[in-house]
């Protein structure tokens, strides 16, 4: 037996030695050593601006870090106060892109990509080239930060984040799902759509269209941000946490039988539903700064590290 093994241990060695000669000293490079990464992290910066019609999709796919989206009302200047010259209606976008790596071969694993599309702005991470074995398995990959600049008046779609995320307000519908990390969003108009989150989650509604609001699928606390006006009609199911109001006008109801909440928002209308929750919801009021969904309602399974690499979203309890 122990000869075995020392051969089997050989035969390894001499396949090492093979594919390091053979690849001019890949392992080096893959497990960091190389003069690059000796020296300090390599970065590429990329800044581009884009004209937008009132009502564009703003898409945000498949970024390994944060994403933050800035959303304002007018097209003044931030520096001088003056306003834009531009063809009535179409507001300025600006994407800023920093990514960061350990050295040139890291950085070059993963691109963003920037494109304007027949209705609106799409800004993607993906893999930029084919990757062998060694490097698959002991290479890294590029940390990315998005900044985003953008009109309110868009719809957003978030998808494929491995870090935090956070948006201003919007006055079209929101989209964010696939998220490994915080979520806090800014409120939403007509229709949102939340799902396969790992990650604490603040969202506002100031109003919602028939369709509603739908959250499924998240692993987390949930801190619902109810705009003064809002009619709807809440319902949760299929949860390992509860529902609690802090809106005094706002009373939540327990089904006696089963884990099944709901409330009444206003006078009732758009339907808000909630299932397949790992952790506790409240509603707020949506004015004031939005307040930080891991100081309360601790839930031991919740807020657990964000692994490196994204994985598809879990099916939760509950989730259609």
């Amino acid at each position: 037996m122990r000869r075995v093994l020392i051969v089997a241990v050989l035969i390894v060695a001499a396949a090492m030695l093979g594919l390091w000669r053979s690849h001019g000293g890949v392992l080096n490079r893959v497990v960091g050593t190389s003069s690059e990464g000796a020296q300090g992290e390599v970065r590429d910066e990329i800044r581009k601006s884009f004209q937008l019609q009132p009502g564009a999709r703003l898409e945000v796919q498949g970024i390994y870090g944060t994403v933050a989206i800035e959303t304002f009302e007018s097209d003044m200047d931030a520096r001088n106060g003056a306003q834009d010259a531009r063809a009535p209606g179409t507001k300025k976008a600006e994407v800023y892109v920093v990514r960061t790596a350990k050295s040139s071969e890291a950085l070059s694993r993963r691109e963003v990509i920037i494109e304007q599309t027949s209705d609106g702005l799409l800004v993607r991470g993906k893999q930029a080239r084919h990757l062998g074995l060694w490097e698959h398995l002991f290479g890294s990959n590029p940390n990315e930060q998005v900044t985003i600049k953008a009109p309110r008046q868009i719809a957003l779609s978030v998808r494929g984040v491995n870090g935090h995320v956070t948006t201003g307000d919007i006055d079209g519908s929101l989209e964010a799902k696939g998220i490994n990390g915080r979520v806090e969003l800014g409120q939403a108009n007509e229709f949102a759509e939340i799902g396969g989150i790992n990650g604490n989650i603040t969202v506002g509604l100031r109003q919602l269209s028939e369709r509603g609001a739908r959250l499924s699928g998240i692993n987390g606390n949930i801190e619902l941000r109810l705009a003064t006006g809002l009619n709807a009609d809440l319902t949760a199911r299929g949860m390992n946490g509860s529902v609690r109001s802090e809106i005094p006008d706002v009373a939540v109801d327990k089904d006696q039988y089963a884990s099944r909440y709901s409330a009444r928002i206003g006078s009732g209308g758009a339907p808000i539903t909630i299932s397949g929750i790992n952790g506790n919801v409240r509603l707020t009021r949506g004015e004031g700064p939005i307040a930080d969904s891991t100081s309360t309602d601790k839930n031991p399974m919740v807020g657990q590290k964000a692994e490196k690499s994204l994985s598809e979203p879990k099916t939760f309890k509950g989730e259609q």
